[in-house]
């Protein structure tokens, strides 16, 4: 019985160690590369994730990061970057302020751009070390969204 045991850890920490060296990563498709030159041209320090249902490029601007997302095609989905809780515009402020997550302290803010010039906000709040969640508000302040995060 102790053979199984140790044969079996065994057969389970080699496939762990060899498993990265047959894990397939898929190469960035030119049309996403292009689509990121053409939408942020002067885009510095660019590098790829592949996220399964999209790619995204973390990159900087103008001293400041960012985070695109694009479909397999090039179709640019969002471009995403943190700012300042001072720059919240107050209707988000007030929407979260009125939102049950008001008394959760509020960590990071996110603004996000989508396609159509739409603007949202993505709030990270936590109560305590384990409750944290992402709250996701439009520009009028309403509350569109809110997901479990750990980090």
């Amino acid at each position: 019985m102790k053979k199984y045991v140790v044969a079996s850890l065994i057969l389970v920490v080699m496939s762990f160690a060899v498993a990265p060296s047959f894990a397939q990563i898929r190469k960035i498709p030119s049309e996403v590369t292009e689509a990121l030159k053409e939408k942020y041209p002067d885009a510095d320090n660019v590098s790829w994730k592949d996220k399964l249902t999209v790619f995204s490029a973390s990159f900087e601007l103008n001293n400041e990061k960012y985070e695109a997302r694009f479909t397999d095609k090039g179709e640019w989905k969002s471009t995403e970057k943190e700012i300042n809780q001072s720059e919240l515009p107050g209707d988000v402020k007030d929407g979260f302020d009125k939102s049950k997550y008001a008394d959760w302290e509020l960590k990071y803010v996110y603004t996000i751009e989508l396609p159509d010039n739409e603007i949202q906000y993505r709030l990270q709040v936590a109560k305590n070390d384990i409750q944290k969640k992402n709250l996701l508000f439009n520009s009028d302040g309403k509350l569109l969204k809110d997901n479990i995060t750990l980090k």
